[in-house]
């Protein structure tokens, strides 16, 4: 059977009707600079805490940091932290994740990338705080990587995760994975990106050497022959799972000793046309892979879970392949958005979740269907069969336009627990501004009814 015919099997398969659905809940507030590049993370020992984090477009003013965002109810409400910065350097990149414990993780990008923004000092570096409170308040930051006054090598998109499977033996350990570039937007054939990752034994108080993991690198263009978009996943029994784009497609990396020794890469996948994609409205977007590992009791547990954006089909669809043998074998490509094939439609910027609890796969994407131009809605796409199908839910975000000359990120985030469903995202407050919005779910485990 052909990819094609699969993908159209599962499109029969999909609901007919595109229901609308979810709480949109303000997270940002309004004296905040332009916030982008949203991640979220529901605490597993008390769903109704909630963290998020983003990257402000103001971060290029010296000093001026991040954000976290806690929420105590479920995402209803939430109080803004600021992120430490004692450098008073550039932040960005965020990741958020819980661990089974209950402390929450903050990774982020700490530098300054050249002379041109007026830097007394050169950096680039990867910190990762922690907090046992929720996010309200953060211990001292732990160093992952730090280069001083130099910006040669460049440290890019860390992502943070915890091991939460509770019969793994290496339950607790916390992991992050990022792109290195020997020269940032180097086009010297000799200047390649590689893929590091660390691991922590002590609930992030310290952290590993950084090691290279990838076999096969990339070129440091910041394109689809620079090897990114590095995350972590991890199995039932701790295996470690690091899957990224580049050159050679989709790349997977495993361990099996705690993140202590890798393997060699493997292709599992194919991007159509690279990972470095063309949105109208957007400055810039990618179909980088979100990788997920099924840790709950259910039928499908162990599978791996990769999502990806291409336009194999002449526009931007959201895409998700499986293994149910530990990256062995995969699935054919199963197209998650149910609107018609080729319809010139744009759907970008997807972030999956896997709920440990009940199984379900849970995609948010940006979603242009039924809308005309650069407005842009959302939706999240639900599988309760083991990514087989999916329902589409239209999230009741108000559709925005777009502004090119506005930065608008790379990424946003979605989290999920015994069927709570948490999506955060950046939208257009209007041409000049965005803000951050959350959408919340609360579905019946393992089914796609709704809860009130």
């Amino acid at each position: 059977m052909n990819i094609s015919y699969t993908i159209l099997l599962c499109v029969i398969s999909f609901t007919l009707s595109y229901a609308q659905s979810g709480n949109v809940v303000e997270v940002s507030k309004e004296s905040d600079h332009n916030p982008v590049e949203t991640t979220i993370a529901i605490n597993p020992r008390n769903p109704k805490h909630i963290i998020a984090s983003c990257t402000m477009l103001t971060k290029f003013v010296p000093g001026y940091s991040d954000f976290t965002y806690a929420s105590k109810d479920g995402g209803m409400t939430w109080t803004e932290v600021q992120n430490q910065n004692p450098e008073k350097r550039i932040q960005g990149d965020d990741g958020v994740a819980y661990g089974n414990d209950g402390r929450v993780y903050h990774s982020f990008l700490s530098f300054w990338p050249s002379k041109k923004w007026k830097s007394k000092q050169l950096s680039s570096g990867i910190y990762i705080s922690s907090s046992t409170d929720g996010g309200f308040n953060w211990d001292r930051r732990a160093v992952v990587v730090d280069h001083i006054n130099t910006n040669a090598p460049m440290e890019d998109k860390p992502y943070v995760v915890a091991d939460n499977s509770p019969t793994s033996k290496f339950e607790n350990n916390v992991y992050t994975a990022w792109t290195h570039f020997a020269i940032y937007g180097s086009h010297n054939p000799a200047d390649s990106s590689q893929i590091y990752f660390t691991r922590s034994i002590d609930s992030g108080k310290t952290f590993s050497s950084p090691m290279r993991i990838s076999t096969t690198g990339g070129d440091c263009i910041d394109s689809s022959n620079t090897v990114e978009g590095a995350i972590t996943a991890v199995g039932p029994n701790g295996e470690v799972y690091v899957v990224w784009a580049g050159p050679r497609g989709i790349v997977m990396n495993e361990s099996f000793d705690g993140g202590k020794t890798f393997g060699e890469d493997k292709v599992i996948g194919w991007i159509y046309h690279g990972w470095d994609l063309t949105v109208p409205g957007i400055d810039r977007a990618n179909g980088m892979p979100v990788t997920k590992v099924d840790i709950s009791s259910g039928p499908y547990r162990g599978t791996i879970y990769v999502n990806w954006v291409d336009d194999r089909f002449g526009d931007p669809d959201v895409f998700l392949k499986f293994s149910r043998d530990s990256g062995k074998t995969w699935s054919k490509t199963i197209r998650v958005n149910d609107d018609k094939i080729g319809n010139g439609k744009y759907q970008f910027f997807s972030w999956m979740s896997v709920d440990p609890v009940d199984g379900s796969i849970n995609i948010v994407f940006y979603d242009r269907r039924n809308l005309k131009g650069t407005l842009t809605g959302l939706t999240l796409a639900r599988s309760i069969d083991g990514g087989k199908t999916f329902i589409n839910y239209k999230i009741n975000q108000p559709p925005f336009e777009c502004n090119p000359k506005v930065f608008f990120g790379d990424y946003i985030g979605i989290d999920s627990y015994d069927g709570e469903v948490a999506a955060d995202y950046m939208y257009f407050k209007n041409d000049t501004s965005t803000a951050i919005n959350a959408a919340i779910f609360h579905f019946k485990p393992g089914t796609q009814e709704q809860e009130k």
